[in-house]
């Protein structure tokens, strides 16, 4: 496919379109975020690669931030199988410490937004589940994000999944650390290698559609 690329304000109004699109009672898109800084020969991107590639072969839209590690895995692995992808990046002229940018994530459709949170934002409200990545700050602020709103709309929420064994731990820390209630579980799985993942998505579109 041919790529389309959409600058801000028109990415605005395309994103708009494609969320009035989703249906609540399927997973179509599924969000892949995690490290911009993630290498091609590191295990995390070739479980990025293969997780994205799986779960394309299944129809599935891939989504993800454009730029470089995670994302570019996502994309990569995807297209490998014809799956479609859609991007949402930005290009910040005051963030020096920002270096996600790069050629390679030719995404199907590309939407380039003015700021950091418009494209945070536009990610979430487009996908329908998240599978999150080891990554750094980004992806802290991302997986923050997401689990807080799918905890607020318990029962109408995209679910997580928290891809490697070392969620757990993570986990534990918040639990000693945090006030973690119950319910804010509930709107997760971790899943530790890749065969575990198409059972899990299997059965979170089983439970999303029982919703409706």
């Amino acid at each position: 496919m041919t790529q389309q690329q959409f600058f801000y304000p028109q990415s605005q109004h395309i994103l708009q379109q494609l969320i009035d699109q989703r249906n609540p009672a399927k997973i179509q898109r599924v969000a892949f975020f995690g490290g911009a800084d993630i290498e091609e020969n590191e295990p995390v991107f070739r479980e990025a690669y293969q997780a994205a590639r799986l779960i394309a072969q299944q129809k599935k839209v891939i989504i993800n931030g454009g730029g470089t590690g995670v994302m570019l895995a996502a994309t990569k692995g995807a297209q490998s199988v014809k799956g479609q992808t859609i991007a949402i990046s930005f290009r910040p002229n005051d963030m020096p410490q920002y270096s996600e940018e790069t050629p390679e994530n030719q995404a199907d459709i590309r939407l380039e937004m003015d700021n950091y949170m418009n494209r945070m934002g536009g990610l979430i409200h487009l996908a329908d589940l998240f599978i999150i990545f080891k990554g750094g700050t980004g992806t802290l602020s991302e997986w923050a994000t997401t689990w807080l709103l799918a905890y607020l709309r318990l029962g109408h929420h995209q679910p997580l999944i928290l891809y490697g064994s070392f969620w757990h731990e993570v986990i534990a820390v918040l639990d000693k650390h945090f006030l973690i209630g119950q319910l804010e579980h509930r709107v997760y799985t971790i899943v530790t290698q890749l065969e575990e993942l198409m059972p899990t998505l299997q059965r979170l579109e089983t439970e999303v559609a029982r919703r409706h």
